[in-house]
């Protein structure tokens, strides 16, 4: 009877096992993707399709959880999550990004693209590639490069006409040494800031104005704090897709291929977006 009772309790145990292994087999995989512009951001709608991509190609093995909006910290503090390990993906500009990989600089250069074709050509080509390489010394993995337009120049205290008009403004600009020097060099007094802090700061006075894609103008709603929009196409916006080296190298060769192959199909999305 005893016996009848040790092997009873044994099967039983052994279904609860069996049991718990087969719910946590069926829990997804999630990795966190985040970047500091909104859903309806050109990149913000790319990470949609490339989050809804994944579900479907890995039968729902794998969830993408998208955190807009600079929800985990401006780019740079991103970047450095996903160095630590504490966040899987993003989607920031080389501006930043170089900051980590000096090399991206080079897209920094003003009035280096003639248009969004000659950008793509260059960051899809063997310059561009060679460049993406490299990030995985830096501790980042990089997926795919893309872009999100030309800077424009809002402010809210004069029109600019010409060079002689940007001196003494205060522009916010991203933390990039080459953004820096070229505004300094125009007389301007260009202040580095994280973008979900640049509403308040127009708002309040602490920068007179900003400079942004077009896109990132509209959807950060930049126009309700600034008088003055204009029209210089001075630097295009590449991005990086980027990933976690720890998060990428945690995935199957085949799941390796689909992040790469989707994340280029995203960039494609973002260029259409833009």
């Amino acid at each position: 009877m005893r016996l009848k009772a040790l092997i009873s309790s044994a099967m039983l145990a052994t279904a609860c096992l069996a049991g718990i292994g087969e719910v946590a087999a069926q829990q997804p995989k999630v990795l966190n993707l985040a970047f500091v512009g909104r859903v309806t951001a050109p990149e913000g709608v790319a990470m949609t399709a490339f989050a809804e991509e994944i579900k479907a190609k890995t039968n729902g093995r794998i969830e993408i959880r998208l955190h807009p909006g600079g929800a985990l910290g401006g780019d740079r503090e991103v970047l450095e999550g996903l160095q630590l390990g504490t966040v899987d993906l993003t989607v920031p500009s080389t501006s930043v990004i170089a900051n980590f990989v000096p090399d991206v600089q080079v897209f920094d250069i003003p009035f280096l693209f003639r248009d969004f074709d000659h950008a793509q050509a260059v960051l899809e080509g063997p310059i561009g590639q060679e460049i993406l390489a490299k990030f995985k010394v830096k501790g980042l993995q990089g997926l795919a490069f893309g872009g999100i337009g030309f800077r424009q120049l809002t402010n809210s205290r004069r029109p600019v006409n010409g060079p002689d008009d940007v001196r003494g403004l205060k522009i916010r600009t991203q933390e990039n040494q080459i953004h820096l020097q070229v505004w300094r060099a125009l007389g301007a007094l260009p202040t580095p800031m994280a973008l979900p802090e640049v509403f308040t700061a127009l708002q309040q006075g602490v920068v007179d104005g900003q400079e942004n894609p077009i896109g990132a103008i509209l959807n950060n709603k930049f126009g309700q704090v600034q008088k003055y929009l204009t029209i210089t196409n001075h630097a295009f916006t590449p991005v990086g897709f980027v990933m976690a080296p720890r998060a990428f190298e945690a995935l199957s060769p085949e799941d390796q291929k689909l992040f790469v192959e989707a994340g280029r199909r995203a960039m494609a999305i973002c260029k259409d977006e833009v």
